[in-house]
C-alpha cells in the first residue's frame, strides 16, 4: 500500500490558482490541496468547524475521531459544516515530498523547501476562503493539530469564534525537538537514505520503521506499557512490546513517506507561536477566544505544565485534565471520553457563560 493508495475515495482536491508563498520564501505553483467535508454550508457561511490532523493523519477524521462525530455529539453534520484538509507537506492528497513538480515528471523529494505549522494553516484558509467560509464556530485538534489550532487563532483571529488545542504547548520544547531528531537520524542511518535521493522502488522503509517505533513509545506511558505487555513474550526471544513496535513501523512504512515524515517533524520543530510576533507571554495573552485547553496527565511529550501554562496565559481559557494511562495517544484512543467535554464546550462557548471562564482546571 502506498501513501497515494492510502487518500480516501471522498477526498476532494482543491488547486490554487496563484503561487502559495511560504515563509521560507519560497513559492509553490500548481498547490493542491486534499480535503473532505461533513454536512451543508449555511447560507450566511457561517457554521463551520475546523479540524486539524496530527503527524502522520489525514482528511479521514471521521475515521481517526469517530466519536465526536454524529447528532447532538461535538461534531454534528446536521448543525456543523466540518472541514478536515490533508496538510501542507503531506503525502495524503496535498502538495507535498511524494507530489510531482509542475512541469516535471519528477517529485520533489528531499528538495522540497521547508514548511511550518503557519505554512499549513495559511494554506487551509486558502481553502476555506475558496470554500465559501465566512464564519468559523470552532477550530479543533491534538498534538500537531492543535499547533494548527492555536495559529488559526492568531491568524484569523476575526473569523474564528472558539478554539480546542489538545495535547499541546504554545512552542516546541527542546525534548520534543530532540525525540524527532532521534526519528530523522534514524531514517538518515538507513543505507537507502542518501541525502533523501533515494531510488521511489527502494525507499529507506527500515529507516521509517526504526522512526515510528521510536513515536510509538513517547506516544504512549509506561503504565500503558506494563499493563499492554509487561514482560510477555510473543515468541522464545521476542518480546510482545517488541513485535507491537516492528508491527507499527511496517504499518506506517506500507502507508506514509519518509520525506514527509522528515518535512513533518521538522515542521512541527517550527512550533513557536511568539516567533516574529514578539514576547511569548504577550502573543498567548492577544489570544481573545475562549479556549478549552486539554492536557493529558499521562503524556510524556507535552505535560500538563505545557497546557497549564497556555491556560494561565490566554484570557478565556478553561483547563480539563484527561487522566488517562494511554500517554499523549489518549487524544485519539479516549476519544468517547473527549467527546462529551467538547460538546460541553461547545454550548457554554456560545454563550455568555464562557466570558471569564477563570481557568478552573477540571479532570475528567
Amino acid at each position: 500500500m502506498t501513501a497515494e493508495s492510502h487518500i480516501s475515495g471522498e477526498t476532494r482536491t482543491h488547486t490554487l490558482g496563484a503561487p502559495f508563498a511560504l515563509e521560507s520564501g519560497a513559492r509553490l505553483t500548481d498547490v493542491q490541496v486534499g480535503y473532505r467535508t461533513w454536512g451543508r454550508l449555511a447560507d450566511d457561511g457561517g457554521n463551520a468547524v475546523v479540524v486539524c490532523h496530527a503527524l502522520t493523519g489525514s482528511a479521514d477524521a471521521d475515521v481517526w475521531w469517530a466519536p465526536l462525530f454524529g447528532p447532538g455529539k461535538a461534531l454534528d453534520p446536521e448543525r456543523d459544516f466540518i472541514v478536515c484538509s490533508n496538510i501542507l507537506g503531506g503525502c495524503y492528497g496535498t502538495t507535498g515530498p511524494t507530489s510531482t513538480r509542475p512541469g516535471s515528471a519528477r517529485r520533489y523529494g528531499p528538495e522540497f523547501p521547508p514548511v511550518t505549522v503557519r505554512d499549513m494553516v495559511g494554506l487551509q484558509i486558502e481553502l476555506l476562503n475558496a470554500l465559501g467560509v465566512r464564519h468559523i464556530t470552532l477550530v479543533l485538534g491534538g498534538s500537531l493539530g492543535g499547533m494548527q489550532v492555536l495559529e488559526w487563532a492568531l491568524m484569523d483571529p476575526e473569523r474564528v469564534e472558539a478554539i480546542a488545542p489538545i495535547a499541546v504547548g504554545g512552542r516546541h520544547s527542546a525534548w520534543c525537538i530532540g525525540i524527532s531528531e532521534a526519528q530523522r537520524q534514524a531514517i538518515f542511518a538507513d543505507a537507502r537514505w542518501q541525502g533523501g535521493s533515494y531510488d521511489p522502488a527502494r525507499p529507506p522503509d527500515a529507516g521509517l520503521a526504526a522512526a515510528r517505533a521510536i513515536a510509538m513509545a513517547s506516544y504512549r506511558s509506561r503504565a500503558s506499557f506494563e499493563r499492554r505487555f509487561g514482560r510477555a513474550e510473543r515468541e522464545a526471544g521476542l518480546f510482545q512490546v517488541e513485535s507491537y513496535l516492528r508491527r507499527q513501523g511496517q504499518q506506517l512504512v506500507e502507508r506514509f513517506d519518509a520525506n514527509t515524515y522528515v518535512t513533518l517533524t521538522r515542521a512541527m520543530d517550527s512550533h513557536d507561536v511568539a516567533r516574529g510576533r514578539g514576547e511569548y507571554e504577550d502573543v498567548l495573552r492577544s489570544i481573545r477566544q475562549p479556549a478549552l485547553i486539554v492536557g493529558i496527565d499521562s503524556d510524556v511529550l507535552y505535560p500538563l505544565v505545557e497546557q497549564a501554562e497556555l491556560a494561565s496565559l490566554l484570557p478565556a481559557a478553561e483547563l480539563v485534565e484527561l487522566s488517562s494511562d494511554n500517554g499523549h495517544d489518549a487524544f485519539l484512543v479516549d476519544a468517547k471520553r473527549l467527546e462529551p467535554i467538547l460538546t460541553d464546550f461547545r454550548a457554554r462557548a456560545a454563550s455568555d457563560m464562557f466570558a471569564h471562564p477563570g481557568r478552573v482546571l477540571r479532570r475528567s
